[in-house]
This record gives C-alpha cells, sequence and structure tokens, in this order.
C-alpha cells in the first residue's frame, strides 16, 4: 500500500497532526503493520516537499508543538489519480514454492513432504484467520476474506500440483 496516498486520504477529511495521522491509519490499515512515527513524519516531509500537503498550523499541546498538514488540491487530484488506477495483478510466476518443490525432486528429496508442510501452515494460518475473522469488524471481516481466498487459491494449486508431482518429476529428471 502507499503510505503517502493513504496519509492524503485520511488528510481529505480535515486537517491533522502526524499522531492523530499514525493512529488513524493504525486503525484503519496497520493492525497487522502499525507505522512508524519516523515513517510518518518522512512521508509528511516528502508530500510537502512535492506540494500536495500543507502545513495548517501548530497545536500546543503537554509536549513539543505539532504541526498540522492539510491536503492542497494537487493532493487531492493525486489521490484521485490513485484510486483509478488498479492495481497491477501479481501472476507470482516466480513462486519460491513452486522452486522448492522443483529442487526437491532433484535432489531426490520428497517433494510431497515439502507440499503437506506448506499445506499445513497455510491450513494453520487460515484457522488464525477464520478466528479473527469471526472476532473482528466489517474491515477485519474484508481484509480477513481477501487473505483468505488468497490462501485458498494456494491450497488449489497445491492439491493440483500433488497430482501432477509423478509427471513434474519425469519432466524436471530430462
Amino acid at each position: 500500500m502507499s503510505i503517502g496516498h493513504a496519509l492524503l486520504g485520511l488528510l481529505e477529511g480535515g486537517p491533522r497532526h502526524g499522531y492523530d495521522l499514525k493512529r488513524a491509519y493504525d486503525e484503519r490499515f496497520g493492525q497487522d503493520r502499525p507505522l512508524h512515527y519516523g515513517q510518518v513524519y518522512s512521508t509528511l516531509s516528502r508530500l510537502l516537499k512535492n506540494g500536495l500537503v500543507t502545513e495548517a498550523g501548530v497545536e500546543a499541546g503537554d509536549g513539543p508543538e505539532r504541526k498540522r498538514y492539510a491536503i492542497t488540491d494537487a493532493g487531492v487530484t493525486d489521490v484521485e489519480r490513485w484510486l483509478g488506477t488498479p492495481e497491477k495483478p501479481e501472476p507470482y510466476l516466480q513462486n519460491t514454492l513452486y522452486a522448492k518443490v522443483v529442487l526437491a525432486l532433484l535432489s531426490g528429496r520428497s517433494a510431497e513432504d515439502v507440499l503437506d508442510t506448506q499445506r499445513s501452515a497455510h491450513l494453520a494460518t487460515m484457522r488464525v484467520l477464520t478466528r479473527r475473522k469471526a472476532d473482528g469488524d466489517l474491515a477485519d471481516q474484508l481484509i480477513c476474506d481477501f487473505a483468505l481466498f488468497h490462501l485458498e487459491a494456494d491450497l488449489r494449486w497445491l492439491e493440483l500440483t500433488a497430482a501432477r508431482l509423478d509427471k513434474l518429476a519425469q519432466e524436471v529428471g530430462k
């Protein structure tokens, strides 16, 4: 995800200081990978330099003064362009798991064991995500569904590959 675009999108709701942006980002998008304050402020600095945000005053608080940032018209245009651009579908043609299967076959090791180990890891992750989805709000349910659908596709590939291991072993052995 583009952190800069996410921060710009959050600023469309009104001016905020870095601490508020970090908190809003973490609540909406960063449950599994919260932002570091350094990321927030370095991103805001870059957005400021590029004219996508502007300083909108300073707040006094218990600690140091906090700069407030506001999105500019150029920032709004940038967010609109980003939202309208589709994400590149990832075909995963350079897959590490496939390489492990081939290397297991080449070395005489069990490719079935590689696939079984991966299947177990996928299923364990799917159980965790399913519990999280059941306990989560709508946003958490949607992000868990996204991950679960990808894991299900991986499982289908694992099953298909397991069914074709003999043929793959013949082709790899050539």
